[in-house]
């Protein structure tokens, strides 16, 4: 078992468009059906797992771009120290006063330790200065206990 760590910050308008933060049906819209449904189906089967976006479900993050892991750990400990440097760098700029304060910080990275060492995935999300937003996520890998089917990033072949 070991740990993907990712990290987004953007516009809150484009982290706000959860259709492109859904992965596609697993079976395609029905022959016959309206072409815009057909359309919109294949945008989302090639756009979902080249997006940059964070995914809904956490787990997701295994089919996005290798690219975007940012650190990868077979100690949970030490994807929880990479989590409080990230929360560390980015916390002055957290919108909410409450957020930035350092006990709840060190509760959340504690927190997370425990979710991490039971095999389970972490995602955090704060607003930043507006409209900006992070999503940080630990995603347990080999296998994700949530969805054993998703493949991990590191056994992906790395492309023509």
């Amino acid at each position: 078992m070991h740990h993907h760590g990712y990290l987004w910050t953007g516009p809150k308008a484009r982290f706000d468009q959860e259709a492109l933060r859904r992965p596609p049906h697993p079976e395609p819209p029905p022959a016959g059906c309206r072409p815009e449904l057909i359309q919109r189906y294949r945008e989302v089967a090639a756009d979902f797992s080249a997006s940059d976006l964070p995914p809904l479900e956490t787990a997701y993050w295994l089919v996005k771009p290798r690219s975007l892991v940012r650190g990868t750990w077979d100690d949970a400990q030490e994807a929880a120290a990479w989590l409080h440097t990230r929360l560390t760098e980015y916390g002055p700029r957290f919108a909410s006063e409450a957020q930035r304060d350092a006990g709840h910080l060190t509760a959340l990275v504690t927190s997370a330790l425990e979710r991490l060492a039971s095999g389970g995935d972490v995602s955090l999300g704060f607003y930043l200065e507006r409209p900006a937003y992070l999503s940080l996520a630990l995603v347990t890998c080999s296998p994700n206990r949530r969805s054993r089917e998703l493949p991990c990033p590191l056994e992906q072949q790395a492309g023509p």
